[in-house]
Formats: C-alpha cells, sequence, structure tokens
C-alpha cells in the first residue's frame, strides 16, 4: 500500500471537494483528492449517450448563484439561456391541455387566486428565515413538526392550488412526497433560492446553462489540481488519536494510506456511514444522520431529429401535478440541430414504474409527454433514463434532507467538525442549498476552516 503526506485529504471529487481544494492549494497547501469513482463531478456528469450529449446530472445556472457564477467565469465557461420563446402547456385534472404564458398556471380563477396567496404567505415566512439558520427562527420547532402537506391544509381547502404549490418543492426540489417532509425543511429550501417567488419562476431558477455541460467545473478543478485527484479510491477508513490530535489523520483506501492534519468530507451524508471510524464518530453524528435521507427522481432525456415542439409554438416548459412526468423542459444543447425535451418523474411516482420493465416505462413516460407536445414526442431517436437511485455513491437525487423534526433538532450540527474531520457538500448549504452553487460555498467555508486549523497548530508547534 502506498503511503502519503499531504496538509489536508480530501473525501470526493464533486464540486465542493475540488473547490476545498483549490482554496487550500491556492493558500500554499499540499491536498489529496480521494474519488471512489472513475471519474470527477459527483452528481455532476455529462456522458455521451447513443451520440447525444446529455447532462445526466445538474445542469442549470441561476442569477443569485454568485458563487457558481464567479467560478465560471474563473475557469473561461461560457453559458447559454435556456429556450423559452412560446407558450407554455398545463394539463388539467381532467386531462385538458392549457397554453398559457406567465408564471401562474391557467387555473380557475379561484384556484389562481389561492396559488397567488400561498405564494404571498410563503414568501413572508421566507423573509423571516435565515438559509443559514433556519432553526434559529422563533417556530422552527413548530415548523418542522409539521407536513408540508399538513401546513398546506391548514391554509386552504383547493386542492388544486395545494398541489401546485406542493409540486414546486416537492417534485421540483426535495423529490419526497409533501408528507415526508416538514413546513422548515420546505422553507430552508425556498430561503435558499432567496424566496418562493424565485422557485416558482422557471425563467429564473432554470436560466443558463454551461456550453459543454456544468460538469465542466470540476472536470477543469481537476485538471488544475492534476496528480493530487485520485480517483477509484473509495474510501474504506478514517484513523485519528483523540488524545494526541498532534499526530494527525489517516485516511486508508483499498491502495492508499494518506497521512494529513486535516480530512475533508466532501460526499452526500447518507454516505458517510460507507466509511470505518477509529475512534467512531460520537453518538450525536450517529443519531444525526440517521435522520437524513435521499430524495429520489428520475431525469429523463428524450432527443429528436429536430425541436418540433418549436413549431407550434411551444417553449417547451410543462407542468402538471396529474402527470406523471409533472415537469418539462426544452434541453437542446447549445449549437444543435437537434431537439432535446427533459422531463422529471418524482418520489412515489418514481417508485412506481420502477416497479416496471424497462420498455414499460418508457412507454409510460413518453406517453405522458405527449400529453404536452403530441404525438411526436413519443418518439425520440435517443432516451435516456439518469437513475441516480441505482448509483453506489451518489444513492439519490437531487440531494438530502431531514426527516420531520430532525432539521430543529440536528440542522445546527450538521457541519460540526468532530476532531480533524470536517463536512462540506451542497447538501448543508444555507445559500444554494441543493445546488452546485452551494456546494461550491461550503467548498470555500470548509477550505477556510481547515486553514484556520493549520495555521492555528503551526502557532503551537
Amino acid at each position: 500500500m502506498q503511503r502519503i503526506e499531504t496538509d489536508v485529504v480530501i473525501v470526493g471529487a464533486g464540486a465542493s471537494g475540488l473547490t476545498a481544494a483549490t482554496e487550500l492549494v491556492k493558500a500554499g497547501r499540499d491536498v489529496v483528492v480521494l474519488e471512489a469513482r472513475d471519474r470527477v463531478g459527483g452528481r455532476l456528469w455529462t456522458g455521451d449517450v447513443d451520440g447525444a450529449m446529455l447532462e445526466i446530472g445538474g445542469q442549470w445556472v441561476s442569477p443569485d448563484q454568485d458563487a457558481l457564477i464567479e467560478t465560471l467565469d474563473e475557469l473561461g465557461l461560457e453559458t447559454y439561456e435556456r429556450y423559452r420563446e412560446g407558450r407554455n402547456v398545463y394539463i388539467a385534472e381532467d386531462g385538458e391541455r392549457r397554453l398559457f404564458e406567465g408564471e401562474i398556471f391557467p387555473v380557475p380563477a379561484q384556484t389562481e387566486g389561492e396559488i397567488v396567496g400561498l405564494i404571498e404567505k410563503l414568501d413572508q415566512l421566507v423573509a423571516e428565515i435565515d438559509p443559514e439558520a433556519p432553526w434559529a427562527h422563533p417556530r422552527a420547532k413548530e415548523l418542522d413538526e409539521i407536513s408540508f402537506a399538513e401546513w398546506l391544509g391548514t391554509q386552504t381547502d383547493d386542492e388544486e392550488a395545494k398541489l401546485n404549490i406542493g409540486m414546486f418543492i416537492a417534485g421540483a426540489m426535495l423529490t419526497k412526497p409533501t408528507h415526508a417532509f416538514s413546513a422548515l425543511q420546505a422553507l430552508l429550501m425556498a430561503a435558499s433560492a432567496g424566496s418562493f417567488s424565485n422557485l416558482v419562476d422557471a425563467d429564473f431558477i432554470l436560466d443558463k446553462r454551461v456550453v459543454g455541460g456544468l460538469q465542466q467545473v470540476p472536470i477543469r478543478l481537476a485538471e488544475r489540481l492534476g496528480d493530487a485527484v485520485k480517483l477509484g479510491q473509495p474510501v474504506r477508513t478514517i484513523r485519528w488519536n483523540p488524545e494526541a490530535p498532534e499526530a494527525g489523520v489517516t485516511v486508508i483506501s483499498d491502495e492508499l494510506e494518506v497521512h494529513a492534519q486535516q480530512v475533508v468530507l466532501a460526499l452526500a451524508p447518507i454516505l458517510y456511514d460507507r466509511i470505518s471510524y477509529e475512534p467512531p464518530l460520537p453518538r450525536l453524528q450517529h443519531q444525526m444522520h440517521q435522520h437524513v435521507s435521499m430524495g429520489f427522481v428520475i431525469k429523463v432525456h428524450a432527443v429528436y431529429e429536430t425541436p418540433f415542439w418549436r413549431e407550434q409554438g411551444l417553449s417547451g416548459t410543462a407542468f402538471s401535478p396529474y402527470e406523471l412526468s409533472h415537469e418539462a423542459y426544452d434541453n437542446t444543447n447549445h449549437g444543435d440541430t437537434r431537439g432535446t425535451l427533459v422531463g422529471f418523474v418524482s418520489d412515489e411516482a418514481a417508485d412506481e414504474v420502477f416497479r416496471l420493465s424497462a420498455e414499460e416505462r418508457r412507454e409510460r413516460i413518453l406517453e405522458s409527454l405527449s400529453h404536452y407536445y403530441g404525438e411526436q414526442a413519443k418518439h425520440p431517436v435517443v432516451y435516456y433514463e439518469s437513475d441516480w437511485g441505482s448509483e453506489e455513491w451518489t444513492r439519490g437525487a437531487y440531494a438530502a434532507s431531514f426527516d420531520m423534526g430532525g432539521l430543529a433538532r440536528y440542522g445546527a450540527d450538521l457541519r460540526t467538525p468532530v476532531g480533524p474531520i470536517r463536512f462540506a457538500c451542497s447538501d448543508m448549504a444555507g445559500k444554494g442549498y441543493q445546488h452546485v452553487d452551494g456546494a461550491i460555498r461550503m467548498g470555500r467555508l470548509v477550505a477556510s476552516q481547515a486553514l484556520e486549523a493549520l495555521e492555528a497548530r503551526g502557532a503551537l508547534a
């Protein structure tokens, strides 16, 4: 087994881990990045599927994501706007296809009033929430002990309004049923984007894409780090001595033994238990990590010879809380003559279709897309389903969130270091929570904390 000496070892070569490594190197420190996969990027992954470039993981950039935008500029990456010209599509409960423009769905006037009212109430609550510390809100415990579904029920009796508001948080973001997460967790999700209105506005939250794919961010960061990034190295053991912290920490994979002063776990909390710790993590971490779980969504890519929906005057943007694919967008790549649609099947609906054969699942999903775009949607030349739930080193999508009551109970402790072990990922970000922007912010934060610890130790030595 090869032994390596370094200042900081980082477990995970996603946006957070590679950002942390980059910041540490800028400060003159040595780093080693250990990545279990055979690629960098984590939940960012741009793949070639049957000759089509598909962003299998995260892909969008919104105007408020300052940290991500700064990184894109620093790396020399270009962006382009998501196609949005034309009318949007909404499918009603009775299957009626309705075309509309703007942010509010074409629903009955009373339902529209309820939706607008709910958005206003949520915006007012979100304005009171600090995304860095939602547990500090005076009503945090109360809001964390009521499900988002139950909270919506206390505000309105309009089922269509509840379904549509719930869709923006449950289906589009946390990818869990509204009864499975708290009102406080929903408020954090909205606060991380600045307001609930921002989540409702697809033109804001899904504003731009990166030419060549968003995985270009971790790829270029890794290129700058060179041989410091070690692929195919799942970490098995982290060992340190609490009574002799000056001895540092040893991180062991199947092939490498890396000795450092600090270690950063830059991976989703649900993967922490894949590592053995000597000594074991404290009781608090053992309990806390059991109250965090991943959501689940299928990201469906359908590529066609042409973007035929544009000829119909459609933007490609489509929503319905009654459809298997609850939302879909024009996802055509920059400069591509072909057209690509991306649709999403979330939480319990995703569970259901994964009980079907692959052929039946494809048929069901394309049938749903055809309700938005017509018969042509059933006949893509390339079809692919991003199934992050089956990825060994991810196990869900898009990200992790607390169960009922967990955010108020444990949220303040999620980033707390354990000896030389520090934690960073988008799942524990405030602003940019669950997004690449949050991953970058957490990478910067944990790098600064590790530097402080190294400098303090140097001053004591």
